[in-house]
């Protein structure tokens, strides 16, 4: 009798975890996946005192993974009997100097403030050319480019429904705009070295294709040329054959019985000249903003495109810089480990390269690359961003465990793969609000953060708000450590009180 009552007990367990849509991995994994939970219940005590601390596991420590699940789940994300952290021992220490007089900022319930803690760019993209559709972003949080295929269909569709309930952009990735995208939420259609979504049978960039496409997605707001990204820059992409189904060889324009080679370069353009023909020729037929996307290597690219720009016949209109520490697909370890520089240095270099230049006005600055959480992201915009792109984050917050099994085709939450049985396990009703949630509350925290510095928007936090400590009796501004002087990076007076008054309003 015993036996037979704990077959039925987890022959109902069964039934319910196939049934609800809350968790992934019990959808996917019925009865085995209550293991998961329980051993993460007490995953602190046995990491405590047998295995890893708060901060060492990677790409993301397990206090950053806790943050974004419990502001995805809207729980207390609080952390109790102060920092864990050796502040004056660790190296390049981040402190974020805060006024003695901080603004005061509306709480719940009083007059102007916002639930959804909207913050948007200091910068109208696309004004400075005089783009047809030039528009201001109306978040400084969005979405970077993961490309449905390399992703399943209810993951992207998760991410673009949570764009559209917190008012952000979703980079479509290089895979091509596919109907999982087109669920409420505006996009920034990436245009990879293979085209897809705008090629020919050839594979070369067709301008018809891409017309088609902007006619039957008109929530597409801008366009970005990736030259590299900072998973496996210098290499291209490789999406293999067990990946490919007849809808992603559809969307892509690609056949199905290989494995999807994106190639090392483009063949639209071959340097910065021809790349600036291309932006105009795209921005002329579409009106809307054109920019670029790439990790930094050598900076003799970025040094020619300024100079070629400098006389404002032609020019970008937003530069996304990803870090050779982000990356959401898979590549080789060297190229993962070793090549790109990390966000920090590569961005600053460019920026000044522009800021020298007298071009910083012109063009709206996103980073990429691990910039999902409060104080990466302060640190970005003090260095010159306007905008942060999340992709990593943004897969937590909508159920990723950091398995790493994204090349494999068998994540196990359901979100990296196309396996359908793995796949069924993401619920994009549950999963988009949980996004929206992540999204609104590192809003929130930046707008916090901010107001503590004493400044009403976060791209007024300047390179001399930080600080980092290195040993324990040394440490300089950010400033100083990256040759910035005063006002480097700051949005002009015009383009933060515009932004400040929409927060206001």
């Amino acid at each position: 009798m015993v036996v037979l009552s704990l077959v039925v007990v987890a022959g109902a367990v069964v039934l319910y975890d196939l049934a609800q849509r809350q968790h992934a991995i019990l959808r996917n994994f019925p009865l085995v996946g209550h293991f998961r939970y329980w051993l993460e219940a007490i995953g602190p005590e046995l990491r405590q005192y047998i295995v890893t601390d708060n901060n060492e596991e990677r790409p993301f420590s397990r206090d950053q993974r806790r943050w974004v699940y419990a502001s995805a789940k809207r729980e207390n994300n609080y952390f109790g009997f102060g920092s864990d952290n050796e502040m004056e021992l660790q190296s390049n220490y981040l402190i974020i100097k805060h006024a003695t007089f901080p603004l005061a900022a509306p709480s719940p319930g009083e007059s102007g403030h916002d639930p959804h803690y909207a913050i948007p760019c200091a910068k109208v993209m696309g004004e400075a050319r005089g783009r047809r559709k030039a528009f201001r972003p109306s978040s400084v949080v969005n979405i970077s480019g993961m490309s449905f295929g390399s992703l399943s269909g209810p993951a992207v569709e998760s991410l673009n429904r949570g764009c559209s309930i917190a008012g952000c952009l979703q980079s479509t990735g290089e895979g091509g705009v596919s109907p999982y995208h087109l669920s409420g939420g505006d996009l920034v259609w990436q245009i990879g070295t293979g085209y897809f979504g705008c090629r020919d049978a050839q594979g070369r960039f067709s301008l018809e294709r891409l017309q088609e496409t902007l006619t039957r997605a008109p929530q597409i707001r801008a366009l970005e040329i990736k030259l590299s990204q900072g998973a496996k820059p210098g290499v291209g992409g490789v999406l293999p054959m067990a990946k490919i189904s007849r809808e992603i060889a559809d969307i892509r324009g690609i056949p199905q019985d290989r494995d999807c080679i994106s190639p090392s370069v483009h063949t639209a353009f071959h340097d910065a000249d021809s790349l600036l023909d291309f932006v105009e020729h795209l921005a002329e037929v579409t009106g809307l903003p054109v920019g670029i996307k790439s990790a930094v290597g050598e900076t003799a690219f970025f040094v020619e495109l300024a100079r070629l720009m400098r006389d404002g016949s032609r020019g970008v209109d937003f530069i996304t810089i990803d870090g050779g520490e982000g990356g959401t697909g898979a590549g080789p370890l060297v190229f993962v480990d070793h090549v790109a520089l990390p966000f920090k240095l590569g961005f600053s270099r460019v920026q000044k390269i522009f800021a020298d230049a007298g071009l910083a006005d012109r063009i709206v600055f996103i980073g990429s690359g691990k910039l999902g959480f409060p104080e990466a992201a302060v640190f970005a915009f003090a260095l010159g961003c306007d905008m942060v792109n999340v992709a990593r984050e943004a897969l937590l917050a909508i159920g990723c465990i950091q398995a790493q099994r994204c090349h494999t085709n068998h994540c196990p939450t359901g979100i990296a793969t196309q396996n359908a049985w793995l796949v069924r396990g993401v619920d994009p009703t549950r999963k988009s609000a949980r996004l929206a949630n992540y999204v609104i509350t590192l809003r929130k925290e930046l707008l916090a953060l901010s107001h503590a510095c004493g400044v009403a928007h976060p791209a007024l936090i300047s390179a001399d708000h930080l600080e980092l400590v290195d040993g324990r009796y040394g440490s300089k501004t950010v400033a100083e450590l990256f040759g910035y002087s005063a006002g480097v990076g700051m949005p002009s007076a015009t383009d933060a009180a515009a932004a400040t008054r929409m927060m206001r309003n």
